[in-house]
């Protein structure tokens, strides 16, 4: 039985369908978790990764765990605790969800600090590991859902730096073979889209996914970080500012590891603006 934490989140979500696919018992967790959010025959199981004792009937005869890094409440997470709850329920593997930045940005605190320790007590813990470090998701560009709905146009800084962003679903690919398959422990993949894209070409992708024009509007950097404060602590903007503005080569550089563990190459940003249509007419 394979557990996945962040199981409503935008990798978790595709992570359960796709092990559900194969035929792989799963137990999905998250906070708020409702049967209705899960596929017919995953257990639903509301826990909270920054309690690692409210997960231990969760991880209670599971053999591998996918491990999310708790986003802006990583900080909140007891990682050793919690391995220590895997290793007594039975786990002997586990893939841990974690960040480019962590070796990219080591300066920042979120991502060189709290990131960094998340992944160290992994490395730690005595179970078979393997780390995913993705760069930016296709799917943050959902925070322009409304603004495309109701205006067709799209806001963001930095309208031509390019950073090759992924699918969350192929991340999730790459998940799922870490998970069932041998061969992974110990690794550290790094999760690219196929090519740098740039957020006026994303905005011109999502117009021809749905077959009208969207506007690009360039924010200066002071008016997005009023914006990203809406939702994120302020080291958290400035770094993701950072990133957007000024990315390292690190974080331009496009990663064959996707292809080479799943065999088939991730899909662009396009291919994911097509898939989801839906969430922006």
């Amino acid at each position: 039985m394979i557990v996945v934490t962040g199981a409503t989140g935008n990798v978790g979500r595709e992570l359960v369908s796709a092990l559900v696919g194969d035929g792989t018992l799963v137990t999905a967790t998250s906070r708020r978790i409702a049967d209705g959010d899960v596929p017919q025959g995953v257990r639903a199981w509301p826990a909270d990764l920054a309690d690692a004792e409210s997960l231990r009937a969760v991880l209670d005869g599971a053999d591998a765990l996918f491990l999310h890094d708790g986003g802006l409440s990583a900080h909140l997470l007891d990682v050793p605790h919690l391995m220590d709850v895997a290793k007594a329920g039975g786990v002997r593997r586990v893939v841990l969800l974690s960040s480019l930045g962590v070796v990219t940005r080591p300066e920042s605190v979120s991502h060189g600090g709290t990131g960094r320790a998340i992944d160290e007590a992994v490395r730690q813990s005595g179970l078979e590991w393997t780390i995913l470090r993705p760069n930016g998701f296709h799917s943050n560009a959902f925070a322009w859902a409304e603004s495309v709905r109701t205006g067709r146009t799209v806001a963001a800084p930095f309208g031509d730096v390019a950073l090759p962003t992924v699918d969350p679903a192929d991340i999730a690919a790459v998940a799922a073979v870490a998970l069932r398959e041998d061969g992974h422990t110990g690794q550290v993949y790094e999760l690219t889209g196929p090519a740098a894209v740039t957020p006026r070409q994303q905005a011109a992708a999502l117009g021809a996914s749905l077959g009208e024009p969207v506007r690009f509007v360039e924010l200066d950097r002071d008016e997005a970080r009023t914006h990203l404060l809406r939702f994120m602590p302020e080291p958290v903007a400035d770094t993701t500012l950072d990133v957007l503005g000024a990315p390292t080569p690190a974080e331009q550089r496009v990663s064959p590891d996707i292809e080479r563990v799943t065999g088939r190459a991730p899909g662009s940003f396009a291919d994911w603006a097509l898939r989801n249509a839906a969430a922006f007419r």
